[in-house]
């Protein structure tokens, strides 16, 4: 069977997102789905696989996907050797000038509804937006002309540390397809599982971001103590939140809770939302298998990666340090730690991103 040739243009501004997949299909020759014509969530994934039965595999084709379309949701649906298409690339278009407030964004949005359109789930718009970023081939950054030098600079960085696989590049009239959409004949761009995002090269010790910046800045944070649930959250809504430590944009890895014994938990947080997700023994940790303490990680303690501006990498790290048990919690044991104060909701199973 042949296989449909799909890039993918995401990415929260839903004009410059629209505007450039569209010059993308005339100038690349290629077939427009556009978002006007998806469902939102995890219906648009499915839509736009069975929107490539009608298409000419020879032409390939472009999909806007709309911005509450999950970026490894799009991946393992259009990665898939079985759905006949093949993912070249996800372009995801940012307005530089607005980047730091979508991250910050503290609204959710309906990202599943029942066939009657009652909302089934709600994600994180930031959350959505960072994802996208992170598991991008390219990021096009739009608006950027409004920026100081500086403050470009600063935006560039944040992206690259992101997404510090994806190429970077500022719009400018016109767009060269071949320098966005690089193929490889036989060989997709993108498979079912990834390691893109850039939290995972932090835990992997593998970060290597093209664009850097005084102001951006990266930490690796292990921790073999589990942490108290009560001085986490005050930590994060009395001293991180307020920027004590400097503007944390992107958080995420694996920690564990005292109260919590036997469950790791997967830990994702952006701008002001946070969440955690129990992992089980037998689940795939998408990009980290081949980290170090990967074997591990579902009976140790914290391996978490920090991105941000104006970090304060020491005193970020002590106060992390403070929110874990101390010798004395340590020694008093689980029938102790079962008392202590756990503020946060407990979630289900973290699922499989890699399918």
């Amino acid at each position: 069977m042949n296989q449909v040739d799909v890039v993918a243009v995401v990415g929260a501004c839903a004009p410059e997102r629209r505007l450039h997949a569209k010059t993308l299909a005339n100038q690349s020759g290629r077939a427009l789905i556009p978002a006007t014509h998806l469902a939102a969530g995890s219906a648009a994934i499915r839509a736009a696989a069975d929107n490539m039965a009608w298409i000419d595999p020879s032409a390939g084709v472009v999909v806007e996907c709309p911005a509450t379309a999950s970026a490894t949701e799009l991946i393992g649906a259009l990665a898939d050797p079985a759905s006949g298409t093949r993912l070249t690339a996800l372009i995801c278009v940012v307005d530089a000038a607005h980047l730091l407030d979508d991250l910050a964004a503290e609204d959710f949005i309906v990202t599943a509804r029942t066939p009657a359109g009652n909302p089934t789930e709600y994600t994180a718009r930031a959350l959505l937006t960072v994802t996208q970023l992170e598991y991008a081939s390219t990021v096009i950054l739009v608006n950027w002309d409004v920026l100081s030098t500086p403050d470009l600079s600063t935006v560039m960085a944040l992206v690259s540390a992101l997404a510090p696989r994806a190429r970077l590049r500022l719009q400018h009239a016109g767009i060269d397809d071949a320098a966005i959409a690089r193929t490889h004949p036989g060989e997709p761009d993108y498979t079912v599982g990834q390691d893109r995002a850039g939290w995972v090269s932090i835990l992997n010790d593998d970060a290597d971001p093209h664009m850097t910046d005084p102001r951006v800045s990266t930490l690796h944070y292990q921790q073999l103590r589990p942490l108290h649930p009560g001085r986490l959250r005050q930590l994060l809504d009395d001293r991180v939140e307020p920027g004590e430590f400097g503007l944390v944009a992107r958080s995420a890895g694996f920690c564990r809770f005292a109260t919590r014994p036997g469950e790791t938990m997967r830990w994702e947080h952006v701008g002001c939302t946070i969440a955690f997700q129990i992992l089980q023994a037998n689940d795939h940790l998408v990009g980290v298998d081949d980290h170090p303490a990967a074997a591990d990680v579902i009976s140790v303690g914290q391996d978490l990666a920090f991105i941000g501006l104006d970090l304060d990498l020491d005193a970020l790290t002590r106060a992390l340090d403070e929110a874990a048990l101390t010798d004395a919690e340590l020694e008093a044991g689980p029938a102790t730690w079962a008392l202590f104060p756990d503020p946060f909701p407990t979630y289900s199973p973290a699922e499989d991103t890699a399918d």
